[in-house]
């Protein structure tokens, strides 16, 4: 099992990338949000997830693991395969599947192609508990840190919205800054060191 690749692009398409890695050239499937925030880089991490089938062995590769686990959750559901899946995160972001899920919104999940309303029905019914609870726990997680540092983390946020970042990508690359390095104490080294995880 691969739990992600590192290296550099050497074939990028919309759907479709070969990422080599220790002389090795692997063919990842991806989805379009992936595929927007890799269309200019020559090396990047790929989260991935192996599907094993009768008719072979397929990689998809995502950019961010939040888009990786709610494919992983997708796929769980009965009549979701990984190309609808592929397809729904490729109309969809990964909050807006989300909040398509707790707030139960068929409609928006049914207008993916090829997802029916029943298909729609059951993905917010087998993924609702679970999509929530995950949130719940990020927002929790958020608040303590927020509460700890709240107006140097609000600034961050602030500024890296300013520079055109979106806000739940910033406030996760400002998470994982100051759980490496809690003891950071302006604004500025705050940004600085959220930029490397954007």
């Amino acid at each position: 099992m691969y739990a992600y690749l590192k290296g550099k692009l050497t074939y990028k398409s919309p759907t479709l990338v070969y990422i080599e890695c220790g002389g090795v050239g692997f063919q990842v499937n991806i989805t379009l949000q992936t595929y927007s925030e890799i269309e200019k880089l020559e090396e990047t991490i790929l989260y991935t997830q192996q599907i094993v089938r009768e008719d072979g062995h397929f990689l998809y590769g995502f950019y961010s693991e939040d888009e990786k686990n709610i494919f992983n959750h997708l796929i769980s559901v009965s009549g979701i395969g990984p190309n609808t899946a592929r397809l729904m995160l490729s109309s969809l972001s990964v909050q807006e599947l989300t909040n398509a899920i707790i707030y139960e919104d068929v409609r928006l999940i049914q207008s993916v192609k090829g997802v029916g309303p029943k298909s729609a029905q059951r993905v917010i019914i087998e993924l609702r508990d679970k999509v929530k609870k995950e949130t719940y726990l990020q927002s929790s997680e958020l608040g303590i840190m927020a509460n700890s540092k709240s107006e140097i983390f609000s600034e961050a946020i602030a500024a890296l919205s300013m520079l055109g970042f979106a806000k739940n990508q910033s406030e996760k690359a400002i998470q994982t800054v100051l759980k490496i390095n809690p003891n950071i104490n302006t604004t500025e080294d705050l940004i600085k060191q959220s930029l490397k995880n954007l």
